[in-house]
């Protein structure tokens, strides 16, 4: 599945370009172009996997390329007034080869979350290509302002996207990780489950035939339930990868390699894929919320089952409750991994996302009561000048 690739604000950068990275590194061939978009010159400057032709700095007349201090509702106003210069970037991209256009955020920010929205709206008006979104909630520690921001980006992203895919910081972050060794990690995961999925249906290798293929339409299809969408990821190290475990000599000398067991693939395939369901989503949720389903099984061809991955197809139907669950695999000869990707689509329980919105409201009203208290406290001291002088001081202008 081919994709373009939209990167806006500072999070939005760095998650396009690990893709980029991914894509160049797997020879996946899923990514069609890749854009960056900010308010904030430094953080472009900071991107070196994609190329400046395919950057572009917004709101220069009004915040001079320093950003908009997470200020959402200022990010939002600036992409509004300046996405027809978006737009024009998006020109040239050469839309007859993509599938689709993958917008990406963090929505904890001012730039990402204000203006993913706004971007993602004027595509669907332009494009008729499906427009995806990928959020990026922020971790709780973050602080209160950036999970209001993301509360409030979330409700409108959610309705401006053909599919919302969500990233919850916050089950991903681990303790002992610095900041910058944290996002890289996060980045790195991201792009590995992405990537797999994308890489679906794309050709590899002309002896790589997928035993059943897993096409952009499936993919399409699945997020077609709108929404929002999980993904989940397991993998197995094959430890016999590269050797080999033949008894006899076959011509020149060489040693056979014995064919891979089939019950030992159906059993990988069948453990992957429930890890991958019942692991670590990117999103947590209830499984049996999903309304559609998609399973994408990697590795070399001779360990790809077809009975495991039917198998496990059905397994995700019972898990979830719907019976709408495609599956299939997409051959790696140089692999010496097998992965499973668990696609969960039109998700709706969620508790991240309705503490999300409760800790969104709770800071609303503290926002609003200090406002309120700052605005008496203020009169107050204004008063207590006044009477210190005696009388009441002439205002300046």
């Amino acid at each position: 599945m081919r994709v373009a690739l939209i990167g806006i604000g500072q999070a939005g950068g760095k998650v396009v370009e690990a893709l980029v990275a991914y894509d160049r590194r797997t020879g996946g061939g899923f990514v069609a172009d890749a854009l960056a978009v900010n308010t904030a010159r430094a953080d472009l400057l900071g991107l070196s996997g994609i190329p400046r032709a395919k950057q572009i700095l917004i709101g220069t007349s009004r915040v001079k390329g320093h950003g908009v201090g997470g200020d959402n509702d200022l990010g939002a106003e600036i992409t509004n007034e300046d996405v027809n210069e978006v737009l024009a970037l998006v020109d040239t991209v050469p839309v007859h080869e993509v599938d689709a256009f993958l917008v990406v955020a963090g929505l904890g920010g001012g730039t990402g979350s204000g203006g993913a929205p706004v971007l993602a709206r004027a595509l669907r008006r332009l494009y008729d290509e499906p427009v995806y979104g990928l959020g990026i909630l922020p971790a709780a520690d973050e602080g209160g302002i950036y999970t209001l921001n993301a509360a409030r980006s979330f409700r409108t992203f959610v309705d401006e996207v053909d599919n919302l895919l969500v990233f919850d910081n916050d089950a991903w972050r681990r303790a002992d990780e610095s900041v910058g060794q944290g996002f890289a990690a996060i980045n790195e995961d991201l792009a590995r489950r992405l990537g797999v999925l994308f890489s679906a249906g794309e050709p590899v290798d002309a002896d790589a035939v997928a035993e059943s293929v897993v096409d952009s339409s499936e993919i399409l299809n699945t997020l077609g339930s709108g929404g929002v969408s999980t993904i989940g990821y397991a993998a197995s190290a094959l430890e016999d990868a590269g050797r080999t475990r033949g008894r006899g000599l076959g011509l020149f000398g060489r040693r056979r390699a014995a064919a891979p067991d089939e019950g030992e693939a159906v059993n990988r395939i069948t453990s992957l894929v429930r890890r991958a369901t019942l692991g670590r989503l990117t999103l947590p949720c209830e499984i049996d919320s999903a309304e559609r389903g998609l399973v994408v099984v990697s590795g070399p061809p001779d360990r790809l089952s077809r009975k495991g991955i039917e198998r496990a197809r059905r397994w995700l139907e019972e898990a979830t409750g719907t019976m709408e669950v495609r599956g299939g695999d997409y051959p790696l000869p140089d692999s010496n991994f097998v992965a499973a990707v668990v696609l969960l689509s039109g998700v709706y329980d969620v508790p991240r996302i309705k503490e999300l919105q409760r800790v969104a409201i709770e800071t609303r009203r503290n926002v609003d009561d200090r406002d309120a208290r700052s605005e008496v406290a203020l009169g107050d001291l204004l008063r207590s000048v006044d009477d210190d002088t005696g009388d009441e001081l002439e205002p300046l202008f």
